[in-house]
C-alpha cells in the first residue's frame, strides 16, 4: 500500500527516534540515581507498601510480580543500557520486528517505573514519554519507510500538549488573558535556572509580549500541524524555538525536551530517502490495528479538552496510552521555601546552633545562584516547591525525610547538595520554616551578590527528633 508509508519523513524519523532514545536514558539515569531514597524499600514512600495495597490491573509493573532494590536497580540500568544502545542506532541493524521489540523494552521498564513511582513520579511529562514511548514501537526501522498514521498519531500528541496547554491557560488564571503573569512566573516557577533572574526583569511590555506569543503558538500555531508541507514544517519549528526559549527560563525536567522531540517528527528535511521494499502485511495488520485503538481511546482526552472543567496531566488507562497534558493553568504571586535545619543540640533552642541542609536545584542559600539542571530530573526538590503551597502535598512524605535526615541516611543525603553535618555525627533535632523569597532588585545583587531576599514568614515543622531518644534538660 503505498498510502501507507511516507518515504519523504525518512530523516525526520531517524532523528526523532535518536532524540527520543536520549531522552529515555536521562528517564532511566534519574530513576537509577535517586529510586533508593525515594521509593526503595527503605524509601520514604516504599514501592513494597505500595503494591501491597495496589492491584496489578490498576498499575502494571514488573514491580508488581517481585521487587528488590537490587532488581529495580537492574531494571533502572538495563533501561540505561537499552536507551543507549537505541540512541547508537543499534535498531537499525536488527530486523523489523527485532526493532520493534528493542523499542518495546523501554517502554515497558519506564512503565513498571512510573506505576509504581507514586507522587515522586506524578507529573505529566512520565504519561508523555510512555505515550510517545509506546508510539515509537511501530515507527519501524530501515527495512520499511515511516508510517503516515504514526507520523499523524505523533503530530496528535503535540497538538494535545500545545493545545491542552493553551486551553487551560485561558480558562485558568486570568492574569493569563491579562497578559500578566510572566510579572510573576520566573520567579515562582517549581524550579528556576541561571537565567530565571534576568528573565524576571526584563521589561514588563516584553512580558506581555511573552504571553501573546505563547497563546498565539498554544491556540493556533498547532492546527497548522495538519496542514501540507512546508506549513507545517514552519508550525513544529516555531513550536520548537518556543520550547529552546522555556528550556533557557527554567528547569522543567524534560518536558520542553520531549515537546521538541515530537516537534522533530512533523519537520520535513531535505533528501533523498533509501529504496526499500514495500511493508510487510504483517506490519501494517499491526499499525493500522493499534493506530484505530489509538484514534478510540482518544476521545477521553478530546472531551477534557473541550470541558469547561479541564484538568491537566491526567492519564486515562494503566498503559498511559492516551493522556491529558498542560501546565501551570494558574500562577503564584508570591514563592514561599520551605527551609529544613538540623541541630546537634539536646535541648533545641531558638539560639541553638541551627544549620540549613542544601538542596541541589530548590533556593535555599540567598547568595546561591540557581544552576541548570533539567532535563534531568530533581525529583525531592520539585515536591518541595509543593510542601511550600500546603502541607498538604508533603504529608505522605516529609515526615520520613526529616526521619532520614535524623539519621544521616546516607541514600537520602545524597539527594542533596550538601548535609551541614558528618556522616558519623547526625543532628539530635530536624525543625522546618517557612520562608518567602523573593528576587533582588539589580541594585541588590550589586550590593550584596545575593540573587535571592527571603523572610521568615513561619515554623513549618517544630523541633523534631527520633522516637526513642533521650532528650536531656
Amino acid at each position: 500500500m503505498d498510502w501507507f508509508v511516507a518515504p519523504d519523513y525518512w530523516t525526520s524519523r531517524l532523528v526523532f527516534q535518536r532524540a527520543l532514545a536520549g531522552v529515555y536514558l536521562v528517564a532511566f539515569l534519574t530513576a537509577a540515581l535517586q529510586f533508593r531514597a525515594l521509593m526503595g524499600e527503605r524509601g520514604m514512600l516504599p514501592v513494597p507498601r505500595f503494591v501491597a495495597q495496589v492491584r496489578f490491573r490498576a498499575a502494571p509493573s514488573l514491580f508488581q510480580l517481585h521487587y528488590s532494590d537490587r532488581f529495580f536497580a537492574g531494571c533502572a540500568w538495563s533501561g540505561c543500557a537499552v536507551s543507549a544502545a537505541l540512541l547508537a542506532g543499534v535498531d537499525s541493524l536488527v530486523p523489523l520486528w527485532a526493532a520493534m521489540l528493542l523499542w518495546l523494552v523501554p517502554w515497558a521498564l519506564y512503565l513498571s517505573i512510573v506505576n509504581v513511582g507514586q507522587t515522586w513520579y506524578s507529573f505529566g511529562w512520565e504519561s508523555l514519554l510512555l505515550e510517545v514511548g509506546f508510539l515509537a514501537v511501530l515507527l519501524g526501522n530501515d527495512e520499511v519507510a515511516p508510517p503516515v498514521v504514526v507520523l499523524f498519531l505523533l503530530r496528535w500528541i503535540l497538538f494535545r500538549v500545545e493545545f491542552g496547554a493553551g486551553l487551560i491557560k485561558m480558562r485558568g488564571d486570568a492574569c493569563w488573558r491579562k497578559l500578566t503573569c510572566l510579572d510573576h512566573h520566573h520567579e515562582t516557577q517549581p524550579m528556576p535556572g541561571p537565567l530565571s533572574w534576568f528573565f524576571h526583569h526584563l521589561p514588563k511590555p516584553l512580558h506581555r509580549v511573552e504571553v501573546a506569543a505563547n497563546h498565539f503558538t498554544q491556540l493556533v500555531v498547532p492546527l497548522l500541524l495538519f496542514t501540507p508541507q512546508p506549513v507545517a514544517t514552519a508550525a513544529a519549528a516555531l513550536m520548537i524555538v518556543t520550547q529552546l526559549w522555556l528550556v533557557l527560563s527554567g528547569n522543567f525536567s524534560w518536558l520542553n525536551w520531549i515537546t521538541i522531540v515530537l516537534a522533530l517528527s512533523a519537520l520535513a528535511f531535505p533528501s533523498d530517502p533509501p529504496s526499500v521494499p514495500d511493508a510487510p502485511l504483517w506490519y501494517e495488520v499491526v499499525v493500522l490495528a493499534v493506530a484505530a485503538l489509538l484514534l478510540f481511546l482518544s476521545y477521553r482526552p478530546v472531551a477534557n479538552m473541550i470541558s469547561r472543567r479541564q484538568v491537566m496531566n491526567r492519564s486515562f488507562d494503566p498503559l498511559h496510552l492516551v493522556n491529558t497534558y498542560g501546565a501551570f493553568g494558574s500562577v503564584s504571586r508570591v514563592r514561599y521555601e520551605v527551609v529544613v535545619e538540623g541541630t546537634a543540640d539536646d535541648v533545641p533552642r531558638e539560639d541553638s546552633d541551627w544549620r540549613e541542609y542544601e538542596f541541589k536545584g530548590k533556593p535555599g542559600d540567598p547568595r546561591r545562584w540557581p544552576r541548570q539542571f533539567a532535563p534531568y530530573h530533581l525529583r525531592l526538590d520539585w515536591l518541595m516547591w509543593f510542601a511550600a503551597l500546603s502541607p498538604a502535598y508533603a504529608g505522605p512524605w516529609f515526615g520520613a525525610l526529616v526521619e532520614r535526615l535524623l539519621e544521616n541516611d546516607r541514600d537520602t543525603l545524597r539527594l542533596l547538595r550538601r548535609s551541614p553535618f558528618p556522616p558519623d555525627a547526625p543532628p539530635r533535632h530536624i525543625r522546618a520554616r517557612l520562608f518567602r523569597y523573593r528576587y533582588t532588585t539589580w541594585r541588590e545583587l550589586r550590593e550584596t551578590g545575593a540573587c535571592w531576599e527571603r523572610t521568615y514568614v513561619r515554623e513549618y515543622l517544630p523541633p523534631t527528633r527520633l522516637a526513642g531518644t533521650a532528650q536531656k534538660s
